[in-house]
């Protein structure tokens, strides 16, 4: 039986988590531990400290009752913002994920709420995403996949305006070992072209190019790597078309022990401080 396309968001997943996933010279120093009771309930604690000196960080539980499809995820950051989330899943109907999310900031006393919708079926993949407190506005997207092709479309409508806000488009073709996917967002203004391949076991490459038609008449461009080391370990490498080179290094010193190291270098300007360097540690417990 025919399985459901990816949401519009990840249409271009492949080549977008080759370019930007795993290079840590984004920030300082990063640090995240996952751990689980043995009722079940999963803890996430997360802290980044990024290279202009602030740090972000959050904690997080969740539980998940799966004869129910019932799961509870609440969080708390270092900004005292307390997040709660609800998810229903394959309840209401056959495929479909209800989600409510809610936050509190209590130095204020602002409330946050939005209701999103996920309908999951055999060549079809839709989302709605409203935003109960604002506008209320709601952006809703569709993706339609048949034998790899794939096509979709994005919109955002205000509610009190009654006006479409913003509208996106998407076209490719995805299997495992490659993709080829065009968008075209900001009320089709910016375009932008991906490419993945899957070479072999132990290596992955990809591009993106992209172009904004109310800006300059430039094309930007990267191109990445990644490749498999060994079982426990692989080094991804970028450039862009600003002269930008991003290398990064990930190994698994044991079982629950990651640990990441990337540098960012500014080809042009290799006499200036305008380098970066990052480190990621994980634990799993």
């Amino acid at each position: 039986m025919s399985i459901p396309p990816p949401a519009f968001s990840d249409v271009a997943k492949a080549s977008n988590d080759l370019i930007n996933r795993d290079f840590y010279h984004t920030a300082a120093a990063n640090l995240e531990v996952k751990s689980k009771a043995p009722n079940g309930v999963s803890f996430n604690v997360k802290g980044k400290s990024s290279h202009e000196g602030s740090t972000t960080g959050s904690i997080e539980g969740k539980y998940v009752n799966a004869p129910s499809g019932l799961t509870v995820t609440q969080a708390w950051t270092m900004t005292n913002v307390l997040n709660t989330k609800l998810e229903l899943d394959n309840q209401i109907a056959k495929g479909m994920k209800a989600e409510v999310a809610a936050d509190f900031v209590p130095s204020s006393k602002d409330i946050g709420a939005k209701l999103n919708l996920t309908f999951k079926q055999p060549n079809f993949h839709a989302r709605a995403f409203f935003d109960l407190m604002k506008g209320p506005t709601a952006n809703i997207d569709a993706v339609l996949g048949r034998e790899g092709f794939l096509v979709g479309a994005e919109a955002g409508y205000d509610v009190q305006k009654a006006a479409i806000t913003r509208y996106a488009a998407a076209v490719g073709y995805s299997v495992p070992q490659y993709s080829a996917v065009i968008t075209a967002s900001n009320n089709l203004s910016v375009f932008s072209a991906a490419y993945y391949h899957k070479v072999n076991s132990e290596v992955e490459a990809g591009a993106k190019a992209t172009w904004d038609s109310k800006g300059s008449n430039n094309v930007g461009l990267e191109v990445a790597g990644k490749w498999r080391l060994d079982p426990t370990s692989f080094a991804k490498a970028k450039v862009n078309d600003r002269g930008i080179a991003s290398l990064a290094y990930n190994i698994l010193l044991r079982s629950g022990v990651t640990v990441g190291a990337g540098i960012s270098l500014d080809t042009q300007k290799l006499n200036e401080s305008a380098h970066k360097v990052g480190t990621h540690f994980e634990f799993n417990g």
